[in-house]
């Protein structure tokens, strides 16, 4: 519901600029307001978009119309932004980059004020920032942004400088220069795991995930061998491949939200396209009862996805939460399922989904219950069964894939990660 921008006159307010891709459509102003220990947005579509011959509904959760809808986190966890704007805010790795620069600032200068949520998502810089959305200051300036010519994404080339910048922030050693060297190249994709955003040889945007001194197997290389063996299986996934750093194995990994042009792609996560709050509990039949309607190409979408779904089965991959289902703008304010990423072997875990298949079935436990719900996803019994049949092929291969140069997997991590794959 619209409603008019007035805040408490103590109140700090932070206004942005937000447009739209290569082309700069102005799409509307966003507020953020800080009033105490409450925070909240406010966003305000532009005229011009809401005239605009390809108008289309940027976030779930903004209605087609004029004046001041209103935001407000319904718990902690929540975001105070709108669902596609936060979606574009750094993760849990991000945060903590910007956290602790932040707190070095402070040490020197005790005027500064606390971080707020605003200035989180105002420390992606532009050039890399998720999907399409861009944000500009009350200066005119995009967010993070350079001089022309310059960049702030590092080159290929500077992967040794980064992986030991991050490093000396998991062991809690970095300097200021590291943390200004790490800043803005965080992502919105992943968790606590340190990763950059990167230009790769070719100068494509990619996203470079670093090994974790945490680690007890090596997960970089396992996501590399599962997206790799994810297009095996049918499935449309991310580019991947592993390159040595310092004799560590950092997975390179192809952002798709970009055309080769470097255009940029609209994009939504699955928790966006439910309008799901962080704390719920949703299932994937949700997600597909929301799809038929958003969806451009909705029963290949559907099918697409139950595919995912017995791939994620088949090489325990749990780590199966909304923000890790993704869906990029088709035209027509439709949408089309974005390819597979974050996909993980899990060899210590349970194969038990985190998100539910269905509200009556609970989380997926077994293959026999996925075929039970196949027709749920367009797909008859045959057609399952037949999906089913090229997956176990694809998986059935997961050690020769492990042993291609651009995964490079050694003997002892090959028996760390057979326990992921079931039976095979």
């Amino acid at each position: 519901m619209a409603t008019q921008s007035t805040f408490n006159p103590v109140a700090t307010r932070t206004q942005l600029d937000v447009f739209l891709g290569k082309a700069e459509k102005p799409l509307g102003r966003l507020i953020f307001v800080r009033d105490g220990q409450r925070a909240f947005s406010q966003f305000s579509y532009s005229e011009e978009w809401l005239t605009e011959t390809q108008f289309f509904d940027i976030s779930t959760d903004l209605q087609r119309q004029s004046g001041y809808q209103l935001r407000k986190p319904q718990s902690k966890n929540d975001s105070c932004f709108f669902l596609a704007l936060a979606d574009t805010e750094p993760d849990a790795w991000g945060r903590r980059v910007i956290a602790r620069a932040h707190a070095k600032a402070r040490a020197k200068d005790v005027t500064l004020k606390p971080l707020t949520e605003v200035d989180y998502l105002s420390c992606v810089d532009d050039f890399s920032r998720l999907g399409a959305l861009r944000l500009r200051n009350e200066n005119g300036q995009y967010l993070r942004s350079v001089t022309e010519g310059e960049r702030t994404t590092p080159a290929f080339l500077e992967l040794e400088q980064i992986l030991l910048a991050s490093r000396a922030v998991e062991m809690s050693q970095e300097t200021a220069a590291d943390l200004a060297y790490l800043q803005g190249k965080g992502t919105s994709l992943g968790g606590m795991r340190p990763k950059c955003t990167i230009l790769d040889s070719d100068g494509a945007l990619s996203l470079g995930k670093f090994p974790s001194i945490n680690d007890e197997r090596a997960v970089t290389r396992g996501e590399v061998l599962a997206l790799r063996l994810a297009k095996l299986a049918g499935i449309n996934s991310a580019q991947a491949r592993i390159v040595m750093v310092q004799d560590q194995p950092v997975s390179m990994i192809r952002r798709f939200d970009r055309t080769p042009q470097q255009n940029r792609i609209p994009y939504i996560s699955g928790a966006t396209l439910l309008q799901a709050n962080r704390d719920d509990e949703h299932s994937y039949t949700e997600i597909i009862d929301v799809m038929r309607f958003m969806c451009e190409k909705f029963a290949e979408d559907a099918r697409q996805l139950w595919r995912r779904l017995v791939f994620n089965h088949l090489i325990t991959n749990v780590d199966d939460h909304l923000q890790n289902i993704g869906f990029l703008y088709s035209g027509n304010n439709q949408w089309r399922l974005s390819p597979a990423f974050d996909l993980n072997p899990f060899p210590d875990k349970d194969p038990e989904s985190k998100t539910w298949l269905s509200e009556d079935t609970g989380p997926i436990t077994s293959i026999e219950q996925l075929l039970s719900q196949a027709f749920r996803f367009e797909l008859s019994q045959p057609q399952a069964q037949a999906v089913l049949d090229e997956v176990v092929i694809a998986v059935k291969r997961w050690k020769e894939v492990a042993n291609q140069p651009e995964v490079g997997f050694q003997a002892r991590e090959i028996t760390d990660f057979k326990p992921a794959f079931l039976s095979h």
